[in-house]
This record gives C-alpha cells, structure tokens and sequence, in this order.
C-alpha cells in the first residue's frame, strides 16, 4: 500500500509563500500521475494541479501564474510552491498519487491533507 505523507501547511499572510510537499513510501509498483487538490469549508474538493508521469502540468484557473508543482521522481516525491497567496487559496490541501499496478489497473491514494490559511 502507498502511504503520502505531507507536509508544508500552515498559516501565512495574503502576498505570501508556502511550499507543500508530499512523499509516497510504501509499496508500489509505479507512480503516474500526481497531484494536489483543495478543499475550503463548505465547498466540494477541487482539483489545483496535476503533474503526469512525463512532466506534463494542469493548474486550475484560479491559481495560474502562482503556483508550481512538480515532482521528483527519485525521491517519490511532489511539491508545489504556492506564491501570491490569497485568502481565498485557504483550504484543506491533500495530496493525490495515481499507482499504476499494470494491465490499465490505477490506484488513487490520498494524503492526509495540510491546512493552508491565508490572512487578510
């Protein structure tokens, strides 16, 4: 099983920095895709940005311009620099890896989340 560990979270003023990071261990057979998602009190979970196994990235709308992810694959490893900070990026962020476990099987697994809150 694939365990994520995050961290990074905490709390800054609007204009402001934080960088997340999140490490799989554990066993796997191959690390896809990887990702971070958010969610705020009292909204649905929403995607922020994703990174492919090749390097290719999405990012939100909403956060373009602003942050950065990307991964290590050495290390198992994915971070996302978060510069700019709004008080509308606070929110639960979690970390999401996609396993590949051969024949077109994936396996989605979740990190705990960090709470990322940005001050007015």
């Amino acid at each position: 099983q694939v365990q994520l560990v995050e961290s990074g979270g905490g709390l800054v003023q609007a204009g402001g920095s934080l960088r997340l990071s999140c490490a799989a261990s554990g066993t796997f057979f191959r690390i896809n895709t990887m990702g971070w998602y958010r969610q705020a009190p009292g909204k649905q979970r929403e995607l922020v940005t994703v990174i492919g196994s090749g390097g290719g990235t999405h990012y939100a709308d909403s956060v373009k311009g602003r942050f950065t992810i990307s991964r290590d694959n050495a290390k198992n490893t994915v971070y996302l620099q978060m510069n700019s900070l709004k008080p509308e990026d606070t929110a639960v962020y979690y970390c999401n890896v996609d396993e590949d476990q051969g024949w077109g099987r994936v396996q989605d697994y979740w990190g705990r989340g960090t709470q990322v809150t940005v001050s007015s």
